[in-house]
């Protein structure tokens, strides 16, 4: 088994109740373990800021898949809950978005996957939920705790636990 870092975006629709729903079907589909859940962070649109704010969290799983089909069942899993990649615009609203941020201690850079995820130390929207979960993880030579104290975490909000 592999451990394996997800980022989880959304701000279409009740992206909480999304999320309660995709996680399973993550698990399922990945034959994964849930280890640990972030919270939920209201943060500002990033990129195209004309839009409604997202709804970020962070997951750690273990699973048997490889990179590539871990990615292919994420894919999946962003259709079923809405997602439409071919129609979207760049950074702009979606139902759902799922990125693998770390897959064990792999280096991947392919088309269409590089793990790390590439952008992944210049998003305090991603690394505040993933200090969360896993403050010291080394990925790449850097962990979510030492880049957050370089990176402003202004209107990132964590909102109040669902019951």
């Amino acid at each position: 088994m592999t451990e394996v870092l997800i980022a989880l975006g959304g701000n279409v629709g009740d992206v909480r109740q999304t999320f309660g729903r995709a996680i399973p079907t993550i698990c399922g589909m990945a034959q994964a373990g849930l280890l640990a859940r972030s919270s939920d962070y209201q943060t500002p649109a990033w990129g195209n800021e004309e839009q409604p704010p997202f709804i970020n969290a962070c997951i750690l799983i273990d699973t048997d898949l490889d990179p590539h089909a871990l990615l292919f069942s994420l894919h999946k899993v962003e259709k079923k809950f809405g997602r439409d990649r071919a129609k979207e615009t760049h950074w702009g609203p979606r139902t759902l978005d799922l990125d693998i941020l770390a897959y064990g201690d792999e280096r991947i850079d392919q088309p269409g996957l590089t793990i790390p995820h590439p952008r992944l130390f210049e998003r305090a929207f991603v690394l505040v939920p993933l200090a969360e979960i896993a403050p010291d993880r080394v990925i790449g030579s850097q962990t979510a705790r030492e880049v957050l104290k370089n990176l402003s975490v202004e209107g990132i909000s964590r909102l109040p636990d669902r019951n």
